[in-house]
């Protein structure tokens, strides 16, 4: 007796069992799941799972809490697992590993262990095929010693200049690119940063845009995120810009200067965060696929 089976045909078993997956260009930034990793019921590999699997995205982007080691075993099973599952890496955030510390961790033997990190980080991001590295310019702010909006220090400046420079051609020597994010410190304020976009000028330095980052109003940001698009290399998207009529506003600035990159969501709210980030998965995604559709990026489109 012969069973029909859906598998009889090679090519359409071929197509059930490994269905042609060409995901949209949106990742999940780790930090989002930050209080289930401390809980630790959430790891590297469990994320991954999440990502492609529950969520079915086909990026993980990294932030540098989840790893549990650096040394080269624990690499390899970071890269076996993400080819098992079919992910790339659009970026890996880099925590503590700024070019400037704080003012009060920032002597010459605190930049050299910062230094060997930055250096761990770029071998790690060669080996897993990463788009986009980030290293916070810094100083991160410290309430009475500094604010966002001032200038960097000519000494600091410099170093950071030449800093950036070194890390912007290891970079691109190995096919992605790096720099610093508008999220915290002197590089959220603009004139910082487009200052040193313009001292750096390397092919491989470029910045990661967090949504709203910028000091200043929400129609200032706006303004602002016309001038830096052309720089914007990865994206981050909080739940607040996620939630509000901003969020087409930002994605369509870059859409509209051919930005090739990934879409981010970043949960801060430390609860139920697989449910919300999936909530912020879907508004991301349905600007995504107006865009596929012809639209642009309104969720429901106008109608004649």
């Amino acid at each position: 007796m012969t069973v029909p089976s859906l598998l009889g045909n090679d090519v359409k078993a071929h197509g059930f069992v490994n269905p042609v997956f060409e995901p949209l260009p949106l990742s999940i930034l780790s930090f989002s799941f930050f209080r289930l990793v401390r809980e630790r019921t959430m790891n590297m590999f469990g994320y991954f799972e999440s990502c492609r699997f529950r969520y079915g995205l086909g990026a993980a982007d990294l932030w540098n809490g989840m790893f549990e080691s650096l040394d080269d075993d624990y690499i390899n099973l970071v890269h076996t697992a993400l080819k098992e599952r079919q992910l790339v890496i659009p970026n890996i955030a880099a925590d503590h590993a700024s070019l400037i510390g704080r003012p009060s961790q920032d002597s010459p033997e605190d930049r050299a262990r910062r230094r060997a990190l930055q250096d761990k980080y770029l071998r790690i991001s060669k080996k897993l095929g990463v788009g986009f590295l980030r290293f916070d310019a810094g100083p991160m702010r410290e309430r009475g010693v500094t604010s966002d909006t001032d200038p960097w220090s000519d000494a600091d400046f410099e170093y950071l200049v030449k800093r950036y420079r070194e890390i912007a051609q290891y970079a691109y020597d190995h096919g992605f690119k790096a720099g610093a994010e508008n999220h915290g410190g002197n590089a959220k304020y603009w004139p910082n940063m487009e200052r040193l976009i313009k001292a750096v000028d390397h092919p491989g330095f470029g910045i990661c845009n967090h949504f709203g980052g910028w000091v200043g109003t929400p129609e200032e940001n706006v303004a602002i995120d016309k001038l830096a698009a052309k720089h914007v290399c990865h994206t981050h998207i909080p739940w607040s810009i996620s939630e509000s009529p901003l969020l087409q506003v930002h994605m369509n600035i870059l859409r509209d200067v051919g930005y090739k990159g990934f879409y981010s969501t970043e949960l801060h709210i430390r609860q139920n965060e697989y449910n919300l980030v999936g909530v912020q998965l879907s508004r991301v995604k349905a600007v995504l696929t107006s865009w596929n559709a012809g639209g642009t990026g309104h969720f429901i489109p106008p109608r004649n």
